[in-house]
C-alpha cells in the first residue's frame, strides 16, 4: 500500500506576493484607519537592517581574504578594470533615466529646510574609517566596506589565516540564520507597509509612483536582454542565443525566488559550459570561473545599482530635484554606500541628499516588484561579467571592429526607445493637476475672526478722537481697533477667493481686538503712504507683514519683532542653479532683480553688485505676471513660497551659507509710547501662547490648509459604515 502525502507549504515568495496583494486590499477596504499599521512595518524595517552591514563586512573580508596574490593580482588588474565598467554603465542608466520623467508641476508652502544651512559632508570621515567601530555604529557605509576590503587584501599575505577564515565563516552563517529567521516575517512586514501605504497613498501619489515602478524595469529589461548580452556577443566569440538560453533556468529561478545568491552555483556551472560548447576551455578557465562569481558576488552589481534610481525619483516626487553640483556626490557616495546592503544604503541615501526619509516606505512596497526584476538583472550581470573576465584572463576574447560598432549602435537605439517610450507613456497615464493655487487662495482664518468692518479704499476722512487721548485710551473709548493692512500681500493679509480678508497678520489682528474687548475696522494702505496714514490717524496699528528696515525705524515706530524672516530670491525653475550661493551670483553679469516696495533692499542690493540693476515693484505680482524684463525677485522666503504656489513654475532660492535675516514688526505712529507698549508685551504673551504657534503653522507652514476628505475605502464609501461627522465629534 503507497502513502501519499500532500504538502500544503507555501514558497515564502507565495506568502510575500500574498502579503503584499491582501495589505493591498486591506488599505482599500479599511483606508485610513490602516494608517497604525507602520508601526509594524518600520519595526520590521529596522529588524531587516540589523545583520546586513555585519553580513556584508565578514563576507567581504573572507572572501578577499582567501584568494592568492595571483588571483588577486589578476582580478584586480582585469576583473577590477570590467567591474568599474559595469559601474559606469549602470551609473550611466540611472542618471538617464530621469529624462523619461514628466514634467511636474509642484510648489509647497514655507519650510524651515528651506534657510538651513545644509550640513556639511566630512568625506573623510564618510570614506575613511579612522574608528571603524564608529562607522560600523552610524551605519557609515562607505567607511565600512574601505575597512573591509582593506583587511582582506591584508590577510591574503597572511599564512596563519584558515583559523579566522573558518571564525569569520561561522560568523556569516550565524548572521544568514538571524537574517532568515528575520525573513519569514518579510510576509508580515510587506502586509503592513502595503495596508499602510495602500489605505494612505492618495490617487496622484500612486500616479507619480507608477514612475519609478515602470521606469526602473523598463531600465532592468533592458540591460538584461539588451546591453549587457551586446557587451558579450562583440568581444567574445559567443552568440545572443547562447548567453540568454544557456541561462534561462538561473534567470527565472532569480526572478521567481528573489534571491541571487541560490543562483550563484548554477550560473558558475552556465559559464563552464558556454566555454565548453565552443571549446575555449582552457587549464584556470574553472578556476577563475569558480573564484570570479563568488567574490564579484560581494561587489554592487548592475541591479543593485539601478536601485539608485529612487533617490532620483524621490527627489523628483518630493519637488527637491538636484542641482548639477549635487550628481557627483550622489554617483560616487550611492556606490561606495550600495556595497553594503540596499536596505541600509538607501536610508543614508536619502539623508545625505536631504530627501524626506519617510519616501523609504515607497521603496520597500515597489521592492516587493522590483526587487525581483533587480535580481534578474543581477545574475545577468554576474552572468556576463564572469564570462568577460575569464575571456580576458585566458586570453580568449576577440574584437572586432564590426562587432563592437553594432553592438554599440544598437544598444544606443534600444536606450532612446527605452527613454521615449516611457516618456510617451507617462505623459498619457500620468496626469498633473496643479491645484496648490486653489488651496492658498481658499484659506480661511486659523482663528475666529474678530467682527468689524473691511474698507477697500482709504477712507477721505478718518475718525478721530479727543488729540489728548492716547491712542490706546481712543481704541477703547470708540470701541472699535482700526487696523491697517495691504490688499496683496500673500500670506500675511490677501483676498482669498470668496472676497475675505485674510492671513498671518489679519488672524493675529483679531487676537488683539478680542483681547481689547474691541470691534476691529480695517483700512487698506500702500508702503509708499505707510508713515503718512499712520501720522494722520487713518489707522492705529498696521499688520501686514512689514519688514523693519533703517528708513522706516526714522518714520514711525516699531514693536519688537514677532517674526524672523529670511531673504530669498524667486527665480524661473530652470534658473534655480545661478542663485545657489554668492559665488555663482557673482558670475553672472547685468542681472535684473525686481524688489517689491522695499527701497532700502533695492540700494542693498545694487551697492552688493555693480551688474545688477534693482527694479522697485508695488507688488510682486508684477514680476509674476511678466511684465518686466527679470530675471529674479528678491522677498522673504516666507512671502516666496506663497505666491510659488500661485506660480509653480518659479522655485524660491535662499543662498547659502550667508543667509541674511529680515524682522517683521508691527508700525504705530512714532510719538506714541504707551501703544508701543503696550504692542510689545502682548507680542510677548502671544509668543509664548498655544493660538500664535497655531497660526503660523497654518499661514506659514500650511498646516491645514488643504482639507482634504478621507481617502476613499470600501468601509467608509460603499458599506457607509463609517459616518464622517461621527468622527469629527
Amino acid at each position: 500500500m503507497i502513502e501519499h502525502k500532500k504538502k500544503s507549504r507555501f514558497s515564502l515568495s507565495t506568502m510575500i506576493l500574498t502579503g503584499m496583494v491582501v495589505g493591498i486590499l486591506c488599505g482599500i477596504f479599511f483606508g485610513e484607519y490602516c494608517e497604525p499599521l507602520q508601526i509594524i512595518g518600520n519595526g520590521f524595517i529596522k529588524l531587516l537592517q540589523m545583520t546586513i552591514l555585519p553580513y556584508i563586512t565578514v563576507s567581504l573580508i573572507s572572501g578577499i581574504g582567501r584568494l592568492t596574490f595571483e588571483q588577486a593580482k589578476l582580478l584586480a588588474i582585469k576583473a577590477g578594470g570590467l567591474l568599474v565598467l559595469f559601474w559606469a554603465i549602470s551609473i550611466a542608466i540611472v542618471l538617464l533615466l530621469p529624462l523619461s520623467f514628466p514634467e511636474w508641476e509642484s510648489a509647497a508652502f514655507f519650510s524651515t529646510s528651506l534657510v538651513e544651512t545644509p550640513k556639511e559632508v566630512d568625506f573623510l570621515d564618510l570614506y575613511i574609517p579612522s574608528n571603524p567601530f564608529n562607522s560600523l555604529a552610524n551605519n557609515v557605509v562607505p567607511a565600512v566596506v574601505l575597512f573591509s576590503i582593506l583587511l582582506g587584501v591584508a590577510l591574503i599575505g597572511i599564512t596563519e589565516k584558515q583559523e579566522l577564515l573558518r571564525v569569520l565563516g561561522t560568523v556569516s552563517d550565524g548572521l544568514v540564520k538571524v537574517t532568515n529567521l528575520v525573513v519569514q516575517l518579510t510576509p508580515i512586514g510587506v502586509f503592513a507597509i502595503s495596508a499602510s501605504a495602500a489605505g494612505t497613498m492618495t490617487i496622484e501619489q500612486f500616479g507619480k509612483l507608477q514612475v519609478y515602478l515602470v521606469s526602473f524595469n523598463a531600465a532592468a529589461l533592458l540591460l538584461t536582454f539588451g546591453i549587457l548580452p551586446l557587451m558579450v556577443i562583440s568581444l567574445t566569440p559567443f552568440k545572443y542565443k547562447d548567453v540568454v538560453g544557456m541561462s534561462k533556468d538561473a534567470l527565472v529561478t532569480a526572478f521567481t525566488t528573489g534571491n541571487l545568491f541560490v543562483v550563484l552555483p548554477v550560473l558558475t556551472e552556465n559559464c563552464k559550459k558556454l566555454f565548453e560548447k565552443y571549446q575555449l576551455k582552457q587549464e584556470k578557465t574553472n578556476v577563475y570561473i569558480d573564484v570570479t562569481i563568488p567574490v564579484s558576488f560581494n561587489f554592487p552589481n548592475t541591479g543593485k545599482l539601478l536601485m539608485l534610481l529612487f533617490i532620483l525619483f524621490a527627489a523628483w516626487f518630493s519637488g527637491n530635484a538636484f542641482s548639477l553640483s549635487q550628481y557627483p556626490m550622489f554617483a560616487f557616495s550611492g556606490l561606495l554606500s550600495f556595497f553594503g546592503g540596499v536596505d541600509v544604503a538607501m536610508p543614508f541615501m536619502l539623508d545625505l541628499m536631504e530627501i524626506p526619509s519617510d519616501l523609504y516606505q515607497l521603496y520597500l512596497v515597489t521592492g516587493v516588484i522590483n526587487g525581483r526584476t533587480a535580481t534578474l538583472l543581477g545574475a545577468m550581470n554576474l552572468l556576463v561579467f564572469t564570462v568577460l573576465a575569464t575571456s580576458s584572463l585566458t586570453g580568449t576574447m576577440s574584437f572586432t571592429i564590426h562587432k563592437f560598432t553594432v553592438a554599440a549602435v544598437t544598444s544606443l537605439l534600444l536606450i532612446v526607445a527605452t527613454l521615449g517610450g516611457s516618456r510617451v507613456y507617462f505623459t498619457m497615464a500620468v496626469k498633473n493637476v496643479y491645484e496648490k493655487d486653489k488651496v492658498i487662495t481658499s484659506m480661511q482664518s486659523a482663528v475666529i475672526p474678530a467682527s468689524g468692518t473691511i474698507y477697500t479704499e482709504i477712507p477721505e476722512k478718518p475718525a478721530t478722537g479727543p488729540s489728548r487721548l492716547t491712542v490706546l485710551e481712543r481704541v477703547k473709548k470708540r470701541g472699535i481697533l482700526r487696523v491697517g493692512y495691504h490688499p496683496d500681500n500673500l500670506p500675511f493679509s490677501y483676498f482669498n477667493s470668496a472676497d475675505d480678508l485674510v492671513g498671518f497678520d489679519i488672524d493675529m489682528a483679531s487676537l488683539l481686538a478680542e483681547d481689547l474687548g474691541v470691534n476691529i475696522e480695517y483700512i487698506p494702505f500702500k508702503f509708499e503712504t505707510l508713515a503718512d496714514q499712520l501720522e494722520n490717524n487713518h489707522f492705529d496699528i498696521a499688520m501686514s507683514g512689514i519688514e523693519l528696515t533703517v528708513n522706516r525705524l526714522d518714520q514711525m515706530k516699531f514693536s519688537i519683532p514677532y517674526m524672523r524672516s529670511t531673504l530669498a530670491f524667486i527665480v524661473p525653475d530652470h534658473l534655480r542653479d545661478n542663485f545657489l550661493n554668492p559665488s555663482t551670483i557673482d558670475e553672472m553679469e547685468k542681472l535684473k532683480i525686481g524688489v517689491p516696495r522695499l527701497e532700502y533692499l533695492k540700494k542693498k542690493i545694487e551697492r552688493y553688485h555693480a551688474d545688477i540693476e534693482a527694479v522697485l515693484l508695488e507688488s510682486p505680482r508684477v514680476f509674476f505676471e511678466r511684465e518686466h524684463d527679470l530675471d529674479a525677485c528678491l522677498m522673504t522666503a516666507e512671502q516666496g513660497a506663497a505666491w510659488t504656489l500661485l506660480y509653480p513654475k518659479y522655485q524660491i532660492v535662499v543662498p547659502k551659507p550667508n543667509v541674511v535675516s529680515l524682522s517683521l514688526g508691527y508700525p504705530i505712529r512714532k510719538n506714541d509710547p504707551e501703544m508701543a507698549e503696550f504692542i510689545d508685551q502682548w507680542i510677548r504673551i502671544k509668543q509664548q501662547e498655544r493660538q500664535f504657534q497655531k497660526i503660523y503653522n497654518h499661514w506659514i507652514l500650511g498646516f491645514g490648509a488643504d482639507e482634504k476628505e478621507p481617502r476613499w475605502s470600501v468601509i467608509r464609501n460603499v458599506l457607509h459604515w463609517v459616518d464622517d461627522n461621527d468622527e469629527k465629534e
